[in-house]
């Protein structure tokens, strides 16, 4: 059995599919159909729901926008969903709603709902109005009738000065709700022969995982949920990461960060930004707000994609990953954790438990590039990072990786090579741009030729040095169209 919220109504589930969305148990059991199906894939926002769920302390809510198309209901245990049906208030608009009367932002309308959710999430972690936040909130929704002016109209009404709602009017009984379910031991959802199991220790985690090694791991499911509403296929049995506390923590110490591999993105970014504004740049145009509320930087990496945005930037900083299976634990460096395209290096029943980025200091020069077709909520063709070290002229050391250029994440050590222990000027850096054809043959895709993405590869070195040698012409994160 799973239990949530429903607005306010504690809902507990004993039978429903596992491999059921919430936007169709929305649209389906539930007979609300207010959230909409636009793309089945996270692009769009039409389906955008709110999550709330407890604080780190446990002492308030924080409400969070995320795809309901690429979220299973299993997710939902010991949190709040709140669909755009649960705004209206004893026969009254909530005020976003009333904003995008007021201020003409609604066309033909599919797309409204995700609007008004993606805007509610924004009312409800504002105290005033703020243009980049609000185009941040609202990346991940597409307005396919171009009527975006009026909708940041009204987001600039409902946030300038945000009023108490129902939520706020009934938070104490909420936290209390959601206390009550977290102190719950083990849940699953079981249904047909499918099941969810969802432990609450990194240790009920690892017996699990150990009975079901077949098991696929679900945190924020944003990828793997695609397996299920893109391919079709059936997920006989997972485990769900979310409410295992451990594999969610974040901690700094003075050499290092560690981060829990079931932390969301959006939850890494401060710690990332404040050490590697490049890594928070990149974070920033990394999918839409949904996904980063809802994706891991541990699925990130566990799933070996080639064209992740995190692992070339995690391997450029040296990062490790600590690796789990029941009471076994092992620590490999990131760039060993790829082996082939979606074979890595973990054993059966082993799972990631933390990544661990070491802090360097402050004669590293680490920059990070994504060339994509567009800037916000896009898929790189290339994504490269560099670290350097430069002493006296000379390159005393240099990590180099890319993404989007091979089978896997990976590092260019011809390149690397031929900077190490070199002059630092601009002949080294055509020696070391020729030695990438040496590192990577790419392929052709839909979205860049095998001759493009070199090419690339080689023009983001070019301009990591133009950017060393004059910081003030540096724009750091870089989008290609």
């Amino acid at each position: 059995m799973i239990q949530f919220l429903l607005n306010r109504e504690l809902r507990s589930e004993h039978a429903l599919d596992p491999n059921l969305s919430v936007l169709d148990y929305l649209r389906g059991p539930l007979g609300k159909p207010g959230t909409k199906e636009g793309c089945a894939s996270g692009d769009c926002g039409a389906c955008t729901v709110v999550v709330g769920e407890l604080s780190d302390d446990q002492a308030g809510i924080r409400y969070r926008s995320l795809n309901a198309c690429l979220t299973f209901v299993a997710n939902l245990h010991g949190k709040q969903l709140i669909s755009v049906e649960d705004l209206k208030h004893q026969g009254r608009l909530h005020s976003v709603q009333q904003a995008m009367v007021d201020c003409h932002g609604s066309q033909c309308g599919f797309c409204t709902p995700g609007f008004v959710m993606s805007l509610f999430a924004l009312q409800k972690n504002s105290d005033h109005h703020d243009a980049a936040k609000t185009h941040e909130a609202l990346a991940g929704n597409l307005c396919r009738c171009t009527g975006y002016r009026p909708i940041l109209d009204a987001a600039a009404q409902a946030c300038q000065q945000p009023p108490a709602d129902q939520f706020h009017a009934t938070e104490a009984q909420t936290i209390a709700q959601l206390q009550a379910i977290a102190a719950q031991p083990i849940a699953e959802l079981s249904h047909a022969g499918k099941r969810c199991l969802l432990p609450v220790t990194i240790t009920e985690l690892a017996d699990l995982y150990s009975a079901y090694p077949k098991a696929r791991l679900l945190a924020g499911g944003t990828d793997l949920a695609l397996e299920v509403t893109q391919l079709h296929r059936t997920l006989p049995v997972m485990i769900y990461l979310g409410n295992v506390l451990e594999m969610k923590r974040i901690e700094r110490f003075p050499n290092r960060l560690e981060f829990g591999a079931a932390a969301a993105l959006t939850d890494c970014y401060p710690a990332l930004a404040e050490h590697f504004p490049d890594f928070g740049e990149l974070l920033r145009r990394f999918a839409s707000l949904q996904i980063r509320n809802q994706g891991t930087l541990g699925g990130n990496i566990g799933n070996a994609s080639p064209i992740g945005d995190g692992p070339p930037l995690l391997i450029a900083l040296g990062a490790q990953l600590l690796l789990r299976k029941g009471d076994t634990t092992r620590l490999i460096a990131l760039e060993d954790y790829f082996i082939d395209y979606r074979v890595t290096a973990r054993q059966t029943s082993e799972f990631i438990e933390k990544i661990i980025v070491p802090l360097g200091d402050s004669g590293q020069c680490f920059r990070a590039y994504k060339v994509s077709k567009r800037l916000d909520d896009d898929i790189s063709a290339v994504c490269a990072a560099f670290n350097l070290r430069i002493d006296n002229g000379l390159v005393s050391d240099a990590r180099i990786a890319f993404g989007g250029m091979a089978a896997t994440p990976k590092r260019a050590s011809a390149c690397e090579a031929v900077l190490h222990g070199a002059a630092w000027n601009l002949q080294t850096i055509e020696h070391a741009c020729a030695a990438l054809t040496e590192d990577f043959t790419p392929l052709s895709d839909f979205r860049a030729s095998s001759a493009y993405r070199l090419l690339v590869a080689q023009n983001l070195l070019r301009k990591y040095f133009i950017e060393l040698q004059s910081p003030c012409l540096a724009t750091r994160v870089t989008a290609h169209v």
